[in-house]
């Protein structure tokens, strides 16, 4: 592809002409080849633009930089923002895939992973493919790529919006983190519909946000480029979010007031089904029942809804989407031959299980049993408040290792019990997470409801700097099939 194809859509000056032939794009010098066009970016601890003469000595025809630098044997393009010039540069190496199909962007603190998802689930029950782009990975087909961000770089993003578009997707779900938009990692993309689920203090400080004006700013900026934005009436941010918005809104909520409403919720609890029902008025007049437990889960069917009923769907494929849906690793139900419900989250600090536990609660089991660990290398404050709100929370807690890093496991555990021992909270101990599933699984009663927290998506446990494969799904059949 040549380099004026590339930089068509940008504003640059170039050391030389651009009608040369370009044979790869990277913005890692170890991967540069003869050939290659090199983006130079500058992070939170490397600034790779020092790299560019390696990168033009390595065969680099090409370097994009937002500083002058030293490249001698390579042409020069200097940009504004080289972060957004390679979100630009790789929708057109990608044949701009976004625009063949209805791309959907959702931001917020919570709920991102579940909507979109919800989303998907819908359009697929009306026989429409649709790709998700998230924290649990790029789900493409029957096939889940492993992400390392919830949003990942632009390059990353347009390869995998190319390959949902060539398997035949219609459609394309994408989380945009607060700190993608600010990388401008989904740059180059018109959204045909902006989601905001809602917005609380989160990633603020180090190498995040310096503070909660500029994590509203960031999720603002995706109503700046789409084409509709769907917003969550009720949150009481809602107004700050949009803020100068280039785009059409809709909104949904419990409010009156919201075009797609909410009421009537109810809890539906049935042994391995823990889910909500509720009344939908508005731009859609019916009743629904989700397969996630919690309020927040009608939060997050309503923008669900909200957003495919600008698809050709029916009101019988959003009941089976929303009835059906199942979100790897959050609040995750596991078949079991009992009469008790046995689930896996990524509840892995005091907030996402005071959360879990408390939605729990609501559905009256029997008892509430909570398997979970502490990550290793990390705050001990974490671990102080994880044990203690276990131990308030739960009718029984399971101690366990999740990733132990270099530590020694028992030394987390102490940490934990550290904080469930401030509670009246029975627990017991089991260190290897395998022997503890199963022992979870072979005394569970009638009316139990068992999570597992702490792993959630995750299929692997880090112990002194090795990943070992374990997937809680497998563990829990090789239990039930009396493997283990």
């Amino acid at each position: 592809m040549l380099l004026s194809q590339l930089l068509e859509d940008l504003e640059y000056t170039c050391s030389e002409g651009t009608d040369i032939e370009i044979k790869d794009l990277v913005y890692d010098s170890r991967k540069v080849r003869p050939g290659s066009l090199f983006i130079c970016l500058k992070g939170s601890s490397v600034d790779s633009h020092e790299f560019a003469g390696a990168a033009a000595r390595a065969g680099a025809a090409a370097i994009v930089a937002q500083r002058p630098v030293e490249a001698a044997g390579a042409r020069v393009v200097l940009v504004g923002d080289t972060r957004y010039a390679m979100a630009v540069i790789s929708a057109a190496w990608f044949g701009h895939p976004a625009r063949e199909m209805t791309v959907v962007g959702i931001t917020g603190t919570k709920g991102k992973t579940t909507t979109s998802f919800m989303i998907r689930s819908i359009l697929e029950a009306a026989g429409i493919r649709t790709g998700v782009i998230g924290t649990i990975g790029a789900v493409i087909g029957g096939e889940l790529i492993k992400t390392d961000n919830t949003t990942p770089e632009s390059f990353d993003i347009q390869s995998y919006l190319r390959r949902m578009a060539d398997a035949g997707c219609k459609a394309a779900v994408m989380e945009a983190s607060s700190i993608g938009l600010r990388d401008r990692r989904v740059a180059g993309i018109l959204f045909d519909y902006g989601v905001f689920t809602n917005f609380s203090p989160d990633h603020i400080g180090g190498s995040e946000h310096k503070d909660l004006a500029e994590y509203m700013a960031c999720k603002r900026m995706l109503f700046r480029t789409c084409r509709t934005g769907v917003v969550n009436l009720d949150d009481p941010n809602w107004k700050g979010i949009v803020e100068g918005h280039t785009c059409a809104l809709e909104t949904y909520g419990f409010s009156k007031r919201a075009q797609l409403a909410a009421a009537n919720e109810e809890l539906v609890s049935r042994p391995g089904f823990l889910g909500v029902k509720f009344d939908l008025s508005g731009r859609l007049n019916c009743g629904v029942e989700v397969g996630i437990p919690g309020r927040f889960s009608v939060y997050n069917a309503l923008a669900a809804v909200a957003v495919c009923l600008h698809f050709p769907v029916t009101e019988q494929n959003i009941r089976d989407g929303l009835e059906t849906v199942r979100v790897r690793g959050r609040v995750e139900p596991v078949p079991v031959p009992g009469r008790y419900t046995l689930l896996i989250d990524y509840a892995h600090n005091a907030l996402s299980m005071r959360n879990i536990l408390e939605t729990l609660r609501d559905y009256h089991p029997r008892r509430l049993i909570c398997l979970f660990g502490a990550g290793g290398n990390r705050d001990r404050e974490r671990r102080f408040e994880m044990g203690e709100v276990s131990g308030r929370l739960a009718d029984l807690s399971v101690l366990t290792a999740d990733n132990s890093r270099y530590e020694d496991v028992m030394d987390i555990i102490a940490d934990i019990r550290t904080g469930i021992d401030k509670t009246n909270g029975k627990y017991v101990v089991i260190p290897d997470r395998r022997q503890a599933i199963k022992y979870c699984i072979e005394n569970a009663r009638d009316g139990d409801i068992v999570v597992l927290a702490g792993k959630g998506h995750e299929d692997y446990q880090e112990i002194r700097g090795v990943k070992y494969h374990l997937d809680e799904r497998e563990v829990i059949a090789d239990v039930l099939n009396g493997k283990l």
